[in-house]
């Protein structure tokens, strides 16, 4: 995993199309906690070639802050996908954090990257994982084959859904990825989401949701991202800079939730070290070492995203 980049947050992944200048520097000014130039979907083919040495430059160029970079390069069932790591790690410099591999379907396709990534750095001075992996999952096989996919590589860092594309695969009745079918009596992703998440979590990896492609719905983007959110997901893709700031308040805790999981580890810092119990009262609930663990992660969580405790 990069080091840099690996435990970063990831509410907000906001796709910037690599072959505009103008989107760009336009990203620069948003607030999203990780920006993603593309070379896959958002660029038509004719402009793939020369997007490649414009997002190289982009990145060595701007000030991005301390936002995770990442590079969607095209899939290994194209062409492009060798010559899009190559000119893109090789002109960027080292503020690239990670390349996204998009229909991912097989471990070994991660593994491939890792050793071009690997020869790359040994090329360029870097040192050995400076470069993370993304993973999307976007197919049924990609599904089948998510446990190994997740631990394919140690520079994995995130699994990502993709909704779009996993519908074709799944040739589901709708022509808008990630949007729900009112017609299906649940949630038609909720075991998609959960095998992609538990594969994730296992590996120690970040989960993000893929986009909401409503642009103009935010309801229903808040309505999308809570789905996931509540699953335990990072984070999801914004598409227009008018999704970040939805998504930065949607996978970040509550206030509420965060001074309790702050004042449940106080309590439980109080009663094993000074009363020397690994159980306490902490109002008209038991906690133990397991309500530690969970409160643990929404504290990080929450400091990560800049909040701080409510007065007392």
């Amino acid at each position: 995993m990069g080091a840099r980049s690996r435990d970063l947050l990831r509410r907000s992944c906001l796709a910037v199309p690599g072959s505009s200048d103008r989107f760009i520097e336009r990203a620069l000014t948003i607030p999203a906690d990780m920006v993603f130039l593309d070379l896959e979907d958002s660029v038509a083919p004719s402009e793939k070639l020369e997007a490649r040495g414009r997002v190289a430059r982009a990145i060595r160029s701007f000030d991005w802050g301390e936002r995770v970079v990442c590079v969607r390069v095209n899939a290994w069932d194209t062409p492009l996908t060798l010559r899009d790591v190559i000119e893109v790690v090789t002109g960027a410099g080292p503020r690239l954090d990670e390349i996204m591999l998009p229909k991912v379907q097989r471990p070994d396709e991660v593994v491939a990257l890792d050793l071009v990534l690997t020869q790359l750095e040994a090329e360029l001075g870097l040192e050995r994982g400076h470069i993370g992996i993304e993973a999307q999952i976007e197919t049924t096989r990609g599904l089948i084959n998510v446990e190994a996919i997740a631990t394919a590589s140690s520079r994995l860092e995130t699994l990502v859904f993709g909704p779009a594309d996993f519908s074709a695969s799944m040739q589901l009745p709708v022509l808008t990825g990630g949007a729900a079918i009112p017609e299906y009596p649940g949630d038609h992703f909720h075991y998609v989401l959960s095998k992609i998440l538990m594969a994730a979590r296992t590996a120690g990896l970040q989960v993000i949701d893929g986009p909401f492609l409503r642009i103009h719905d935010l309801e229903g983007l808040k309505a999308s991202a809570l789905r996931s959110a509540m699953l335990g997901y990072d984070g999801k893709w914004a598409l227009h800079p008018t999704q970040v700031d939805v998504l930065n308040d949607t996978y970040r805790p509550s206030q509420e939730l965060f001074d309790r999981a702050v004042a449940i580890l106080d309590a439980y810092e109080q009663a094993t070290t000074s009363d020397r119990r690994g159980a306490v009262m902490f109002g008209d609930e038991m906690i133990d070492e397991a309500s530690r663990k969970m409160a643990e992660k929404f504290a990080l969580r929450g400091r990560r995203a800049g909040m701080t405790p409510s007065a007392s």
